[in-house]
């Protein structure tokens, strides 16, 4: 049965703290996975994670540690003991337990790992630190299975044996040559019926894919999602195994650069939570709302220079809101499926042109029908054949505009290396409020002439 955390559940346990009730807590942690812990440790203030920290189950307590939220994590971990920091990283994979290290302050780090047992362990969480945020090196665990091309199947099998005592889950098994340079995979299935004399360079696959440790992670998502692969093998400059990244590791990333992306989609410039300080929440907001504001007062110096066109049509005034809005709302939709696109790598070089036409024809088929129903509801209710002619004219330019913005900007964002979901937000929706009302304005003063 899923867990779900209510009030009424985490005042029981808070009770339980407060009296020291370790039987009550104990039972109750038993019954729950290492997420489901670290989501009640992020709901207790410190003292009372502290205190419920020590009741879990110490083979779990690592795996609950990584579940926590950074902030919490690092809180808890500030009362520990360098010996006690050191016995937590000593039961997680080398991968996670450098991002935990990564998150220590500077000067504790080199002490933390001086004191693990494991020296082994050590010194891949030291190789690992070594390497860039962001990258195929920072994301891999050196936890693996390979073996060498020139062995038998038998000694194979022994030699897995023996490796798999650091490795929780076998996903592969790698096929290695003298210079430790990777050349294949080993299937498990052809492992378990071949003959036990048989080479495993006679039954491995040489068709793998791989990638360098200076990677970025987004190069290791593509990769993964694009051949549903569950592990990734890592390779030095050299051509040499060095690591693997599993699928869960990349999810993270993935969740990461969604939120990263849904947030710039929303003016938001910096990585934030609703946990974050009052100070950073609104440090994070307000450059784009700076920007939406300084592109209404372009728009309101737009209206002031036709305030004698107003005057004298004043029922012009009454349609300015559906002109902005509706520009706004058609370049967030194209310039939202072109960031998508991006994001999936379906667009590819060749092929933009005709993405922008494409674009250009929705908007078409899009301006027609708008236009016209604004057309006939004009006409309903008022007798004026030049406002009705100008707003319908004026909408559907503003929509082909519109449309030909939100698929260009991000387009172009890209090609210079700028994160195109910048353009899905208030960027585009400022930009087609400037030009809506300027067009609405343009097109007022032509057929009001002219009707």
């Amino acid at each position: 049965m899923q867990f779900e955390l209510n009030s009424e559940y985490l005042n029981q346990l808070k009770t339980a703290i407060v009296e020291q009730n370790d039987v009550f807590l104990k039972s109750q942690l038993s019954e729950l996975y290492a997420v489901d812990i670290a989501l009640i440790l992020n709901q207790l203030d410190l003292e009372e994670s502290i205190y419920l920290y020590d009741q879990i189950d110490e083979e779990l307590s690592s795996d609950v540690l990584l579940e926590m939220e950074d902030e919490k994590r690092e809180a808890l971990l500030a009362t520990f003991s360098t010996k006690e920091i050191a016995e937590q990283l000593d039961n997680m994979d080398s991968d996670d337990a450098a991002d935990v290290i990564n998150e220590l302050p500077e000067e504790i780090q080199e002490e933390v790992l001086s004191q693990i047992e494991d020296i082994e362990q050590a010194s891949d969480i030291a190789d690992l630190m070594s390497f860039e945020e962001g990258t195929a090196g920072s994301l891999m665990a050196k936890e693996l299975v390979s073996v060498h091309a020139h062995e038998t199947v038998s000694a194979c099998i022994d030699e897995i044996r023996r490796q798999t005592e650091s490795v929780d889950v076998l996903y592969a098994v790698y096929v290695v040559d003298e210079h430790e340079k990777l050349i294949g995979m080993l299937s498990l299935k052809k492992l378990i019926i071949s003959h036990p004399l048989a080479k495993i360079e006679e039954i491995f696959d040489g068709d793998v894919i791989s990638v360098k440790t200076s990677a970025s992670s987004e190069e290791v998502a593509d990769l993964i999602r694009k051949y549903d692969l569950v592990v990734l093998p890592v390779i030095d400059q050299l051509g040499r195994l060095v690591g693997r990244i599993t699928v869960d590791d990349v999810v993270d990333v993935m969740r990461e650069e969604a939120e990263k992306d849904i947030q710039l989609m929303s003016g938001i410039t910096d990585d934030v939570d609703s946990n974050d300080s009052l100070w950073r929440l609104s440090r994070a907001r307000i450059p784009w709302l700076l920007v939406g504001m300084c592109g209404g007062i372009v728009g309101s110096r737009i209206i002031g220079s036709y305030e004698d066109q107003i005057q004298i049509r004043p029922e012009m005034a009454f349609f300015i809101p559906l002109i902005g809005a509706t520009g706004g709302n058609v370049g967030v939709q194209s310039s939202a499926i072109i960031v998508q696109g991006l994001a999936n790598n379906t667009l590819i070089a060749d092929k933009i042109a005709p993405k922008l036409l494409k674009e250009l024809s929705v908007g078409l088929i899009n301006g027609v029908i708008c236009s016209s129903l604004i057309l006939g509801y004009n006409l309903l209710i008022n007798e004026s054949w030049a406002l009705a002619g100008t707003v319908s004219v004026a909408l559907f330019t503003v929509i082909l505009c519109a449309s030909f913005l939100g698929t260009f900007v991000p387009l172009m964002m890209n090609r210079f290396k700028i994160n195109p979901a910048l353009a899905t937000g208030p960027f585009v929706t400022t930009l087609n409020d400037i030009i809506g009302i300027s067009i609405y304005f343009l097109v007022g003063r032509i057929l009001y002439g002219i009707l």
